[in-house]
């Protein structure tokens, strides 16, 4: 597309980064199934490998399909530039990869997806990082809890699993007050429910997993560079801001500007971590988002219409849809996600674990599935499943308590979704 008018987001989620194929004129964005890529002749290649040229060398680190959805997420986000990877477990890993070191901590929100807690709180102490979990709602916490040793400061946009919604513009405000990056995950919002970037995220992670394909058939990430920070305003970011060895000293910031992130995440991240997005997934979620901002508004009315009838059942404790009057968060919908409060909440039930148990069993059209943000509705009890590692403290404190059920609300007709629900309530009485 041209960088001429301001195209409108419906417009953008089916045409950028997609252009007719080169070669056969194919309108749809071909499957690039390959490994490798000629090169022009010797010089073309010593050029690609010096960074001196930007092209295709290896499907390790670039494929013309990947490409397209890099450019497609990057756009619909308002950044500079993206890099697509296996799942979103390895987009945390990837943009966190060039600003830690040894000795390094993040503080991250304790309201977050169980394996993200379990892979901030166990594994990436293997690299020698650690992460500090405050309540985000408790902005004199956040702000205690950084120290010389912080160089991220990470939440979710809308959180998994309560569905809570973070103040990104308060979080942002202390993140850039110290001096450090804010990454947001964007997941169970989307770009078209929420932009991290236009409240003062440096870097949106994704797993395109879920919402962004919407149909359950491939896994990916994808991290995506706001352009924004100034990687060189201190000596916290040596990855990007000091000579590296393996490219003869170039600078990184210094080299690529505002995509010095993206290019780092290609040319280091990709190259020696390798959770590559293999072509067809980037090709399955290409197809996904052409549908986003009319899956997302059917998402956003069906669990409206669903959060607000489970609000008044008998077997129903609380109902945490952001949505919801009742909602201590309802007031940031209309600030930081104006298009609706998402897809995705949790219903506590008054019969606690036995009745979460009872319900998922009974359901007949919401599949019991380790996944959201299918066009499909899902459930999962959270404590038993996603957030067993959690100690019961840290299940309660991520919103997902024994007596808590995450539902992801899919695009069915909501009446038939209600009937479906009612049923299964009706066995826990």
């Amino acid at each position: 597309m041209s960088d001429g008018p301001s195209y409108g987001f419906d417009t953008l989620q089916i045409h950028a980064g997609a252009r007719p194929d080169p070669a056969t004129g194919a309108r749809q964005t071909p499957i690039y199934q390959t490994t490798a890529y000629v090169f022009r002749d010797a010089d073309h290649a010593a050029a690609l490998f010096n960074l001196q040229e930007v092209g295709y060398i290896y499907s390790r680190l670039t494929n013309p399909t990947v490409a397209v959805l890099q450019e497609r997420i990057a756009t619909l986000e308002g950044g500079v530039g993206a890099v697509c990877c296996s799942s979103g477990h390895a987009a945390q890993i990837m943009a966190l990869f060039p600003l830690m070191a040894p000795g390094r901590n993040i503080v991250a929100s304790s309201r977050l997806y169980g394996g993200t807690i379990t892979q901030f709180s166990q594994t990436i102490k293997r690299f020698g990082w650690s992460a500090t979990f405050v309540d985000f709602d408790d902005l004199d916490a956040v702000k205690a809890a950084i120290n010389d040793d912080t160089r991220a400061v990470f939440c979710e946009s809308i959180a998994n699993p309560g569905g809570y919604i973070t103040d990104l513009d308060a979080i942002s405000a202390i993140a850039n007050d110290a001096g450090l990056p804010l990454i947001v995950d964007n997941t169970s919002a989307t770009p078209y429910l929420c932009r991290p970037i236009e409240h003062g995220a440096t870097l949106v992670v994704h797993s395109t997993t879920k919402y962004l394909t919407g149909n359950g058939t491939v896994t990916g990430g994808c991290v995506v560079d706001s352009g924004n920070f100034d990687w060189s305003a201190s000596d916290k970011f040596p990855s990007l801001s000091a000579p590296e060895p393996a490219y003869h000293g170039l600078k990184f910031h210094e080299t690529f500007g505002s995509l010095a992130f993206t290019f780092h995440g290609i040319a280091i991240g990709l190259r020696d971590l390798g959770m590559t997005m293999n072509p067809q997934a980037a090709h399955y979620t290409l197809m996904g988002i052409e549908t986003l901002s009319l899956r997302m508004q059917r998402h956003v009315e069906n669990a409206m219409t669903i959060a607000s009838w489970l609000e008044g059942h008998d077997a129903v404790d609380y109902v945490t849809y952001a949505g919801l009057p009742s909602s201590p968060y309802n007031d940031r919908v209309a600030r930081i996600c104006p298009k609706g409060a998402g897809g995705l909440f949790t219903v506590a039930l008054k019969g606690g674990y036995d009745a979460c148990v009872k319900f998922v069993d009974s359901l007949e059209i919401f599949s019991h599935v380790a996944n959201l943000g299918d066009a499909r509705s899902l459930v999962i009890h959270s404590a038993s499943t996603t957030h067993r590692q959690l100690s019961p403290e840290q299940q309660v404190a991520a919103g997902a308590g024994p007596n808590v059920v995450r539902i992801s609300i899919g695009i069915e007709d909501a009446a038939d979704l209600i009937r479906d629900l009612d049923q299964a309530l009706s066995h826990t009485l």
